[in-house]
C-alpha cells in the first residue's frame, strides 16, 4: 500500500537550487533513509513533506487518514510536564476513551440506560484492542531501552538536558500509534547499546520509517531504501545504505562511460558538418545533421555543487596542561561517577567514551570550572588557553546571521575575512546571510566550527563534534584532530568517527 507519492517536487532559495524533477514513491513496508551531504536540502525536504514549507512545484499525496509521527532536531514539549506524563500523552486519545467509559459506567449506576452500557462496551473494546492496559508496560520498555532510568520520571522537562528532552521525545514517538514515522538525526543522543535496541525496535515497526541520518551503520541495519538528495535531485535506491551507494557509484560509472561514447559521436558529428556544411554536394546532409546533434538529449557527468571543507584549530604556542585528582562529579552534591584522577601534558589526546547519560559533558564542565566538584579537584595549567566545542546548537540570538554572529565574536577582523573562514567551513555565501535558525543542524555545527577555527588554543576540548555532521565534514574535522599540537580532550559516542584517531581512550561509567 502507498503511504506517499511525490511527483516533479522542485525547490530552490534565491541563492541555491536544492532539488528539482523529484519523483518517488514510499510504501507500507518502507524503511527509508534520507541522505545527502549538509545543505543538500534534507530538512527543507523534510518540512515540505510535513507541510512546513511550500515548494516552487509539484504535488506531494498523502494516503488518506494517515497518522504521521514527526521527530525532529530542535524538539519542543510542554515544559511543564513530567517525564512520565509527557510519555502519557503519547496515549492521550485512549485516556479521554477511558475517561469517557468511567462516566458512562457511572451514568449507568445512577439510571440503569441500557444505551449507555452498549456504548460502554465498545469503548471498552476499542481500549482493550490498543492494549490500553498495557501501556505501563510499554512505557517501562522504551524507557529502559532508551536510557531513560537514569532521569527522574517526576522531574519536569524545563529541568532536562537538551538531549534529555530529545530522547524523551523520541521515546514518545516510539510510543505513539503512527502509520509512519519521520526521524531526524534519532541516534545524536544514544550510546551504543541505546542505538543498538533502538535498530531492533524501528526493525519491528510495521509501518513506514522515513530517518535523516549521518550514522551510516546504523542507517544499514533498519533501512531497506535509500533517499539519496545529491546533482539536483532525489533518487530513491533499493537496498540498505550499503547497497544504495553501491548502486549510486555504478549509476555514475555507467553515466560516465555513456558521457564518454556520447563526446566521441558529437566530436565526429562536429567534424563532418564542419568540413562538409560548405560544400554544395553535401551541405544539404551536413546541415541534416547539425539540425539532429541540436535536437540529441545530452548525457551529463554527474557534479555536486561542493567546495572543499577544512578545519584548522590555531595553536597558542605555548604548551599547558590539564589534570584531576580524586575528582568526583555530579548535581547538588550527589555523585555520578567514581573518583577520576587523569594527567594530560603537552600534546597529550584523550577520547573520553562511556554510555549515554553518564556524565561525560559533566565531567568536562566540572574539568572546565563551569561546574562545582562534588569533591577532589582540577586544575588547568598556568598557560592555558581553551578552545571549547559545546554540543548544543543553542545561541545567543538565532535570528542573527553566521556572518553577523563572526562580526559580533571577532570585531577585529573585516568581513572578507569572516567571509572567507565561513566558505572554508562549508557555509557558502547565501547560507552565511540566513537566520541562524534557520540552517540545518550539519550547518549551524559548521558555523561553531568556523568560530573555533579562529581562537588560538593550547587545549582543544570537543563534546560530541561529529553531532548532525556529513561524511566530509568529519573527515575535515579529524584531519583537524590529527593535525592540532595541544591537548585534546574529545567526548563521542559515534565509534566509527573516532576509530582512526591515534588518542588514548578513556571510559566512564564501566564497571
Amino acid at each position: 500500500m502507498e503511504t506517499l507519492t511525490v511527483n516533479n517536487l522542485e525547490m530552490a532559495y534565491p541563492d541555491k537550487k536544492l532539488f528539482s524533477n523529484v519523483n518517488f514513491k514510499l510504501t507500507n513496508e518502507d524503511h527509508v533513509g534520507l541522505i545527502g551531504d549538509n545543505g543538500a536540502g534534507k530538512s527543507t525536504l523534510i518540512k515540505i513533506l510535513t507541510k512546513q514549507l511550500d515548494p516552487l512545484g509539484g504535488d506531494i499525496h498523502w494516503r488518506k487518514n494517515i497518522k504521521i509521527g514527526y521527530l525532529d532536531q530542535y524538539v519542543k514539549e510542554n515544559a511543564d510536564l513530567t517525564v512520565h506524563e509527557t510519555l502519557q500523552s503519547a496515549f492521550a486519545e485512549l485516556y479521554k476513551l477511558n475517561d469517557e467509559l468511567n462516566k458512562d459506567y457511572m451514568a449507568y449506576a445512577e439510571n440503569a440506560d441500557d444505551d449507555l452500557l452498549t456504548k460502554a462496551g465498545e469503548l471498552q473494546e476499542i481500549l482493550d484492542n490498543h492494549e490500553f492496559y498495557e501501556i505501563e508496560t510499554k512505557i517501562d520498555k522504551v524507557v529502559a531501552g532508551l536510557g531513560l532510568t537514569s532521569i527522574d520520571q517526576d522531574a519536569k522537562m524545563a529541568e532536562l538536558s537538551g538531549g534529555q528532552r530529545a530522547k524523551v521525545m523520541l521515546a514518545k514517538l516510539l510510543l505513539s500509534d503512527n502509520d509512519m514515522m519521520i526521524l531526524d538525526e534519532p541516534t545524536n543522543n544514544l550510546d551504543t547499546d541505546q542505538i543498538s535496541w533502538l535498530s531492533d525496535y524501528l526493525n519491528d515497526f510495521d509501518g513506514t520509517i522515513l530517518v535523516i541520518s549521518h550514522d551510516f551503520d546504523f542507517l544499514s541495519k533498519i533501512t531497506n531504501a535509500i533517499l539519496d538528495i545529491s546533482y539536483g535531485t532525489v533518487t530513491k535506491y533499493s537496498g540498505n545504505y550499503n547497497k544504495a551507494m553501491q548502486q549510486k557509484q555504478e549509476n555514475a560509472e555507467q553515466q560516465e562511460r555513456e558521457y564518454v561514447k556520447q563526446q566521441a559521436v558529437i566530436k565526429k558529428e562536429q567534424d563532418y558538418i564542419a568540413k562538409n556544411k560548405a560544400r554544395s554536394s553535401t551541405a544539404k546532409q551536413a546541415k541534416s545533421r547539425e539540425k539532429k546533434l541540436e535536437k540529441l538529449e545530452k548525457v551529463s557527468l554527474l557534479e555536486n555543487d561542493q567546495s572543499d571543507i577544512s578545519y584548522q584549530f590555531p595553536f597558542s604556542n605555548k604548551l599547558s596542561t590539564v589534570e584531576a585528582k580524586d575528582l568526583v562529579v555530579g548535581y547538588d552534591g550527589v555523585p555520578l561517577l567514581d573518583p577520576l584522577t587523569i594527567k594530560l601534558t603537552g600534546h597529550d589526546k584523550l577520547i573520553i567514551s562511556g554510555f549515554n547519560g553518564v556524565g561525560k559533558s559533566t565531567t568536562i564542565k566540572t574539568i572546565l570550572g563551569l561546574l562545582q566538584p562534588v569533591s577532589g579537584n582540577s586544575e588547568l595549567g598556568a598557560n592555558a588557553k581553551v578552545n571549547y566545542f559545546k554540543q548544543d546548537l543553542i545561541w545567543p540570538d538565532d535570528s542573527k546571521t553566521p556572518l553577523q554572529e563572526m562580526q559580533n565574536a571577532f570585531q577585529d577582523l573585516d568581513t572578507k575575512k569572516l567571509r572567507q573562514v565561513l566558505a572554508t567551513s562549508g557555509i557558502n555565501a547565501g547560507n552565511a546571510t540566513k537566520p541562524l535558525r534557520d540552517l540545518s543542524g550539519g550547518e549551524q555545527t559548521r558555523v561553531k566550527l568556523a568560530k573555533m577555527t579562529l581562537i588560538p588554543s593550547n587545549i582543544l576540548i570537543l563534546d560530541e563534534p561529529s553531532n548532525h555532521l556529513d561524511e566530509r565534514s568529519k573527515t575535515a574535522v579529524k584531519k583537524a584532530l590529527i593535525d592540532y599540537p595541544g591537548i585534546i580532550i574529545l567526548v563521542s559516542h559515534e565509534p566509527d568517527f573516532v576509530a582512526d584517531l591515534p588518542f588514548d581512550q578513556l571510559e566512564i561509567g564501566a564497571n
